[in-house]
This record gives structure tokens, sequence and C-alpha cells, in this order.
């Protein structure tokens, strides 16, 4: 089974930025369609972003021109590039597979955005 390790979270005031990172344990070029997601506490996980084997992105609304989601398949990793975060924005981030059978989660990586 793929391992997804996902990084870069922390704190950081409303209006910073952070990179996050998504390492898989097996070529992405196998994976397919890859994307990020959060989960606030007492939330649903819901989607932020996704990208495809042909670098066509798609954003939630609420991260529409704030986060940019790439992919470098030499790495195996996709990363979300996160900027004027909000406080709204303070949830446990994970990658996944996008539009296709979700593999295990892995342990996700915390963004907390203070005011």
């Amino acid at each position: 089974q793929v391992q997804l390790v996902e990084s870069g979270g922390g704190l950081v005031q409303a209006g910073g930025s952070l990179r996050l990172s998504c390492v898989a344990s097996r070529s992405i070029s196998g994976l397919g369609d890859m994307g990020w997601y959060r989960q606030a506490t007492g939330k649903q996980r819901e989607f932020v972003a996704g990208v495809t084997s042909s670098d066509t992105t798609n954003y939630a609304d609420s991260v529409k021109g704030r986060f940019t989601i790439s992919r470098d398949t030499a790495k195996n990793t996709v990363y979300l590039q996160m900027n004027s975060l909000k406080p709204e924005d303070t949830a446990v981030y994970y990658c996944n597979r996008w539009r296709n059978l979700r593999l295990n989660w892995g342990q996700g990586t915390q963004v907390t955005v203070s005011s």
C-alpha cells in the first residue's frame, strides 16, 4: 500500500505563507490525479485543491487565488503553496488521490493561522 507523508505545517499569522509537501512512497505518476484536503476541528474533511497528471489544477472557492498546488514526479511529491492565510484556513491538511479511489490517509500536517 502506498504511504503518503505530509509536512510543512505550522503556526503562522494571518496574511502569512506556508508550503506543504506530500511525499509518496512510490511514483506519483502511477497514482493519477492528486489533491490536498483539510479537516478543521469538528468539521468534515473537505477538498482544497487538485492537480491532474497533465498539471491541470482545480481549487475550492475558499482558496482560489491564494493557494497553488503543484507536483514533482521526479521527487514523488505534491506541494501546496498557501499565501494570504486566514484564520479559517486552520486545519489538518492531508494529501491523497483526487477523483479516484482514496489511498489510506496519512497523519496530515497541522496548519494554525492566528489572527
